[in-house]
């Protein structure tokens, strides 16, 4: 199973931002929609960083509540990690628990296309063992 089934799933859909808007709209969004991070795309709509819930966090924590009228390139994460549709579960479960980062941005030929996260990940392999399970049992049953 690949990523291209889990966005068949949940769909292409993005949120994004550019790197001038402020922390403080970051914010607004990531509670608006109910989601932990937002892509950030250049002018051109490449992607240039990712913010997510403990970037914002951590900002407030060491610089104080006036980061939330910074632009959000100023903490965002600039070293941003991708896949692409093809890539598997496997691989993305493993990107993720290495690296600690629950969110990565999909590129298809140098476009931002999706964005999966832990949680579309670990929903898609319980779906799929639940599946597997389910054929054993039959396969038993038939004998």
């Amino acid at each position: 199973m690949n990523v291209s089934t889990i966005l068949k799933n949940k769909g292409f859909d993005v949120i994004t931002r550019h790197p001038e808007a402020t922390l403080s709209d970051i914010a607004h969004l990531l509670n608006e929609h109910k989601i932990g991070s937002i892509v950030i795309v250049d002018a051109g709509d490449k992607v240039c960083g990712i913010v997510s819930e403990r970037d914002i966090v951590t900002a407030i924590a060491t610089k104080g509540g006036v980061v939330l009228d910074e632009p959000v390139s100023t903490c965002m994460t600039e070293n941003v990690f991708t896949c692409t549709k093809e890539d598997t579960l496997e691989k993305l479960m493993t990107e993720m628990t290495k690296h600690h980062f629950r969110h990565l941005p999909v590129i298809e030929d140098g476009k931002l296309v999706g964005l999966v996260s832990i949680g579309d990940v670990v929903k898609q392999r319980i779906a799929q063992a639940e599946m597997e399970a389910a054929a054993m049992r039959d396969y038993i049953k038939t004998g």
